[in-house]
């Protein structure tokens, strides 16, 4: 026994950590070192939101089509009378509205000036007519007989308001004259004569080639409105 206690008391005193010699540093303590941890697996990526397809933008009422007419009238003298199929509208510049489509009658008057007549075809939606006082119109032609002072020649007075011409087949006989450029113009309805003389020409006595005075009357007379007219505007 005494010798088992010698062995284990040997045993003890080899097993301790052999004496630190004097002055001699410290050993650095033991550093726990950490397992490893298995990494953290990476997130799947996030999927995108599903676009959402926009809303198609609402269309645009349509205006409804006009189903009446509307005349905005006017004229080259203000304030003259304006009416439809006989009806008073008001004086120009005037707007009728509401006018049935087709055909109506429109009259136009102002003091001074011819009145003014004309059958207009009306259709739905907005239409501009200007009216014209002071424009010369003069569209007239006549089938006349110049009488010679021996003999004759038949032909044909034009008017318009650039001229007054004699259209004839006889060459000496025709002239061209513009209308305020007449010496002469009478007539003499009982004798139904029409007596014309160019500034500077000779004189032609004219007759209906039906020997109608009134178609004479007409005609002077037609012609004698758009003289003034031209007077007035120079």
């Amino acid at each position: 026994m005494v010798a088992a206690f010698v062995i284990g008391a040997a045993i003890r005193r080899s097993s301790a950590p052999p004496p630190r010699a004097a002055g001699a540093p410290e050993p650095p303590a033991a550093v726990a070192v950490p397992e490893p941890q298995p990494a953290a697996p990476e997130p799947a990526p996030a999927r995108p939101a599903p676009r959402r397809r926009a809303a198609p933008a609402p269309e645009p009422a349509r205006p409804a089509r006009p189903t009446s007419g509307t005349l905005m009238i006017d004229s080259d003298v203000p304030g003259a009378s304006v009416f439809i199929d006989r009806v008073y509208i008001g004086t120009t510049p005037v707007t009728a509205k509401a006018v049935a489509p087709g055909s109506h009658r429109l009259n136009v008057s102002v003091q001074g000036y011819d009145g003014y007549a004309e059958t207009i075809d009306v259709e739905p939606g907005e239409r501009e007519v200007m009216i014209q006082f002071k424009v010369v119109r003069l569209d007239a032609t006549l089938d006349v007989v110049h009488k010679h002072r021996f003999g004759s020649c038949a032909g044909r007075l034009v008017a318009n308001p650039k001229e007054l011409r004699y259209e004839t087949g006889h060459a000496q006989d025709a002239f061209a004259t513009p209308l305020l450029a007449l010496d002469e113009f009478e007539i003499d309805y009982l004798k139904k004569n029409l007596r014309i003389k160019p500034r500077g020409g000779k004189t032609y006595n004219f007759t209906d080639s039906e020997g109608n005075a009134d178609r004479l009357f007409v005609f002077h007379r037609d012609i004698e409105k758009a003289r003034e007219r031209l007077a007035n505007l120079q």
